[in-house]
C-alpha cells in the first residue's frame, strides 16, 4: 500500500550532473513574509527542462504553490530572507511527470477484478491458472451466484496455451455467474455463457461494424471472444457494475498516480456520467493532482451543445480537453488497421487480414468537421498506419470544408503512433498533427510484433527519435491498464527499446534519456495546451516537482526503470514521499 504522506518538508539527497547557465528571474515583492513563506530546493541535479539539450540549475525556489526563482542558489539565499530550505541531498528534481495517456478510472475499476496479467506484471501464465484465479476470487470475496465477475489483463500471446480461453472453460470454472474478463489491449474480452446471454449474444447475432465475434469451430455459435465493437456493450455494462464503488476507489488511484511522480493525470475516454463523477470529486477538494479527461466520441454533437460542459478549462483541479476517437484496435490483438496484412493467422480472418478500422472514412470525416469546427481538440486512437492514413484524409476534408488551414494551432493528437510511416510523420508535422507514443510495447510486445508484422515494420514502432528530428512534440505513455502506470519504466522502454526475450526493437529509435523526458514533461504540457503553466521549472509556473533517487541522465539506460520516487509535490505540497529515513532539513 501507499504511504501516507507526512506534512513536514524532509531532506532528501544528489548526484553529479550537467553544468547549468538557466537562470530565470522572479518580479515579486523581494522579501517574502512569514505568511508567503518559500521553500528553496537545493543541492541537487535539478533538471528544469526547459532547454533543447540536458542542463542543470543550483536552486528552484517554490512560493504559495508557484515556482518564484530558477537558478543561482546564492542569488536565490540572498533575495529571500523567510524561507525554508529544502537539501535535496544529491538527489534528481524534475518537474512533476505529466501522463499523456492512461484511463484513470479503469485503473480505478480493476482494484475491483480480477488482475490476469502475465509476469512481470501479474502471475497467470496459463488459462488453467486464469480459470482457477477466477475461482478463487469468488470464494475470497463471497460473490454471490448470479453476480458478475470481471477480470483484466489477460494475454494470450504470454500464456503456455497460446489462445484465448472460450467460453465453455469459463462456464466449467464458473457456471453461475456471468463472467467477463478483458484482455491486456483493452480492445477485447471473453464471456462466459450466462454474460453472452445477458448481453443478447447469440448464433444469430451478427458481427457489428468494426467488430469481430468468435465462433466454435463448423458453427456459428459464440465461442465468448468479442473484438472492438462486439465488447462496447460488455464493457459499458461493466462500467455501470463498477460505478457504485468509484468513490471508495478514488483516493487510492490518486495516489497510485502520485507514487509514480505523476502530477496531472488523463482519463483517456470518459462517459458523461463519470464526467459528473470526476468533476464533482474536484469540486469537494478531493483532487490531489490535477485529472484531465478526454470525452467520448459517440456523445460529441450533444456534448459540444451543452453549455454546462466546459472544454480546456480546469474547475478545481479537473478539466474536460478534449474529445477521444477510437480508430482502430490493438496490434497484439491482431485488430490494428494496417496496408500490409499480418504474417500470422488472424482468428475470424482467412486471407489479406489487414485488421479493422473501427469507423468508416465518412464517420471519421464527419466527427472531425463537427469537432473542428468547433475548436474541440480532437485525440484520436490509432495503432495502424491505414488507420492514420484515415485520420490524415479526414483532416484534410474537415479543414477544406470548413476553410480552415491544415496547419491550425489545434494540436490533434494521434494516441499510440505505433506503427506510422516515416511519410506520415512528415505530413504530421506539416498540419500540426502530434504523436503520441507507446514504447512500452517493444518490452511487453515487441517479440510479438517481429512474428505478427515482421522486423521492419516491429523496428519503427513509436519512433522518437524520427519525430525528435521532425520537430514534432511527441508524447510517450503507458496506456494504463493496458501496461502499468510508470513513467519511469516509459522512459526506461524509450531509452533501450528492450523486448521480453531480450531483443532490441529497433536500435536506432532508441531515444535519448532526454527526449524520453520530455515526452512526459515538457511535450506533454504542449499537447494538452499547458505548456504555460507546466512541464518545465519556469517562474510563473505551478511548483509540480518530483524528486528522485538518482539521474536518469546520468545513470546506466538499464537501470532507469529501477529509479525510485522519493517525492512527489502538487502545488509546492507534498503528496506522497517514499518510506525514508531522511529528516527535516530546514534550517
Amino acid at each position: 500500500m501507499i504511504k501516507k504522506i507526512i506534512p513536514a518538508v524532509v531532506g532528501l539527497s544528489l548526484l553529479a550532473g550537467c553544468g547549468s547557465n538557466t537562470e530565470n528571474k522572479v518580479s515579486i515583492e523581494p522579501k517574502a513574509t512569514k505568511v508567503d513563506k518559500a521553500h528553496l530546493y537545493y543541492n541537487g541535479d535539478i533538471i528544469p527542462m526547459s532547454t533543447l539539450q540536458p542542463s542543470t540549475v543550483e536552486a528552484v525556489v517554490e512560493q504559495q504553490g508557484k515556482i518564484v526563482y530558477v537558478g543561482n542558489l546564492a542569488k536565490a539565499k540572498d533575495q529571500f530572507s523567510n524561507i525554508e530550505h529544502v537539501d535535496l541531498q544529491g538527489r534528481t528534481l524534475l518537474p512533476g511527470f505529466i501522463d499523456p495517456h492512461s484511463h484513470f478510472g479503469m485503473v480505478s475499476n480493476t482494484m475491483g477484478q480480477v488482475d490476469l496479467n502475465p509476469p512481470p506484471v501479474g502471475t497467470i501464465s496459463s488459462i488453467e491458472q486464469m480459470l482457477a484465479a477466477l475461482k478463487a476470487y469468488k470464494a475470497e470475496n463471497n460473490i454471490a451466484e448470479g453476480e458478475w465477475i470481471y477480470g483484466w489483463g489477460y494475454d494470450e500471446s504470454q500464456l503456455t496455451d497460446k489462445r484465448h480461453p472460450n467460453k465453455l472453460e469459463l462456464d466449467e470454472a464458473l457456471p453461475n455467474n456471468p463472467v467477463y474478463i478483458q484482455h491486456t489491449s483493452g480492445h477485447m474480452g471473453v464471456a462466459n455463457s450466462l454474460a453472452l446471454e445477458k448481453m443478447q449474444v447469440s448464433a444469430a447475432t451478427k458481427n457489428p461494424e468494426g467488430g469481430m465475434i468468435g465462433r466454435l469451430p463448423n458453427s456459428n455459435e459464440p465461442n465468448g471472444l468479442v473484438q472492438e465493437t462486439a465488447m462496447y456493450p460488455f464493457v459499458g455494462h461493466m462500467l455501470q457494475v463498477l460505478n457504485s464503488k468509484q468513490a471508495e476507489f478514488f483516493e487510492q488511484t490518486q495516489d497510485f498516480y502520485a507514487a509514480k511522480g505523476i502530477t496531472t493525470a488523463q482519463d483517456g475516454m470518459t462517459d458523461r456520467e463519470a464526467i459528473r463523477f470526476f468533476q464533482s470529486q474536484a469540486d469537494q477538494g478531493k483532487l490531489k493532482i490535477d485529472l484531465v479527461s478526454l470525452a467520448g466520441f459517440s456523445e460529441l454533437e450533444s456534448n459540444l451543445k451543452d453549455a454546462s460542459l466546459k472544454f480546456k478549462d480546469y474547475k478545481n483541479g479537473f478539466k474536460v480537453q478534449g474529445t477521444k476517437i477510437i480508430a482502430d484496435g490493438s496490434p497484439q490483438g491482431k485488430t490494428a488497421y494496417f496496408t500490409q496484412p499480418y504474417l500470422t493467422k488472424v482468428e475470424g480472418c482467412q486471407t489479406d487480414c489487414k485488421g479493422l478500422p473501427s469507423l468508416s472514412q465518412d464517420t471519421l470525416n464527419d466527427l472531425f468537421k463537427l469537432a473542428y469546427k468547433a475548436d474541440n481538440q480532437l485525440f484520436i486512437h490509432a495503432n495502424g498506419d491505414a488507420s492514420i492514413d484515415m485520420i490524415i484524409k479526414a483532416h484534410e476534408v474537415a479543414s477544406k470544408a470548413l476553410k480552415q488551414p491544415v496547419d491550425k494551432n489545434r494540436r490533434t493528437v494521434v494516441i499510440h503512433s505505433q506503427f506510422v510511416r516515416p511519410d506520415q510523420l512528415e505530413t504530421f508535422k506539416k498540419y500540426n498533427i502530434e504523436p503520441s507514443f507507446f514504447t512500452n510495447h517493444a518490452y511487453f510486445w515487441g517479440d510479438v510484433h517481429v512474428e505478427n508484422l515482421g522486423k521492419q515494420r516491429a523496428n519503427f514502432l513509436s519512433p522518437i527519435v524520427s519525430a525528435d528530428k521532425l520537430g514534432l512534440k511527441y508524447t510517450n505513455h503507458s496506456d494504463a491498464m493496458v501496461t502499468p502506470v510508470d513513467p519511469l519504466f516509459t522512459v526506461w522502454s524509450a531509452v533501450n527499446r528492450l523486448s521480453r526475450s531480450g531483443k532490441i526493437i529497433g536500435a536506432e529509435q532508441q531515444a535519448s534519456p532526454y527526449q524520453a523526458l520530455q515526452a512526459i514533461t515538457s511535450h506533454a504540457a504542449y499537447q494538452l495546451f499547458e505548456e504555460d503553466s507546466k512541464g518545465t521549472l519556469e517562474v510563473g509556473k505551478a511548483a509540480d516537482f518530483v524528486v528522485l533517487d538518482k539521474n536518469p541522465l546520468t545513470v546506466k539506460p538499464m537501470q532507469i526503470r529501477d529509479i525510485k520516487v522519493v517525492q512527489t509535490i502538487k502545488n509546492g505540497k507534498p503528496i506522497y514521499q517514499i518510506n525514508s529515513k531522511a529528516t527535516d532539513a530546514t534550517q
